[in-house]
């Protein structure tokens, strides 16, 4: 399984994505589920992905082979505008889907993928795109600042009482961890590596990129402090009087 946070704040962007894949409790991987595509000073723009990981390799392969090969032609390089790119990627997956689906099917094999697209491209603002298993995609909004992918619901409750447009990058960031952890608290199909950037609002450079590992001392103190902060105030909490 996967998950996946991208957040579109006043001051920029990040992007967060697990690396654990698996086909069965025994079968267990890692695998980069970001891709980055940066021009220094002309556009950055980043890739999640979730889903059958051939499907989402095979819509990065197709992006990268179309930017080498066809000479002239709309490339995650020189797409316009984020919503051309989100484009580009949604057509990619179209012909995955073409390609593979109906063999995956004859199988029984679930293809469905999605991915977050977002970045800047230079003289539009930031955008973030949700581009779903059939092509077709949603833009976030000033209400709605953060899209997920994967196993969603552990970290949502999380990032909706805290994170908004307003919300400083830092403290976006430890959200967006703490809400890492608790998927990874309940599904084990979720786990490290994190892959984690930092895009600053009209910087057009990738402002900060790395992958959190088992033992890194920040992560495993916000773990440990967390987890000991929840158990304190639910203690603290009083008792319903109509349970005597």
């Amino acid at each position: 399984m996967t998950y996946c946070v991208a957040v579109r704040l006043d001051s920029g962007m990040i992007f967060a994505s697990d690396s654990r894949t698996n086909a069965g409790v025994d079968h267990i991987a890692t695998f980069t589920k970001m891709r980055v595509y940066e021009k220094k000073d002309e556009r950055v723009i980043v890739v999640l992905s979730s889903g059958n990981l051939a499907m989402t390799q095979g819509v990065i392969n197709i992006l990268d082979r179309h930017a080498k090969a066809e000479e002239g032609a709309e490339t995650i390089w020189n797409a316009a505008s984020m919503y051309d790119a989100a484009s580009l990627v949604g057509d990619a997956l179209r012909e995955m889907s073409r390609k593979d689906g109906p063999f995956l099917s004859q199988s029984s094999i679930e293809s469905h993928s999605n991915l977050l697209v977002g970045g800047q491209i230079k003289g539009e603002i930031p955008r973030l795109f949700h581009v779903y298993s059939q092509g077709n995609f949603i833009e976030a909004t000033d209400d709605t600042p953060y899209f997920q992918l994967g196993e969603s619901k552990y970290g949502k409750p999380i990032l909706d009482r805290v994170v908004s447009m307003a919300t400083p990058q830092k403290e976006a960031a430890k959200c967006v961890l703490i809400s890492f952890d608790s998927t990874m608290k309940s599904n084990i199909s979720v786990g490290l590596p994190i892959d984690l950037l930092w895009y600053p609002r009209d910087s057009l450079r990738v402002g900060m990129q790395q992958r959190i590992r088992e033992g890194d001392p920040y992560f495993t103190m916000l773990r440990s402090r967390w987890g000991g902060g929840l158990r304190r105030v639910f203690s603290e909490l009083p008792d319903p009087d109509w349970l005597e």
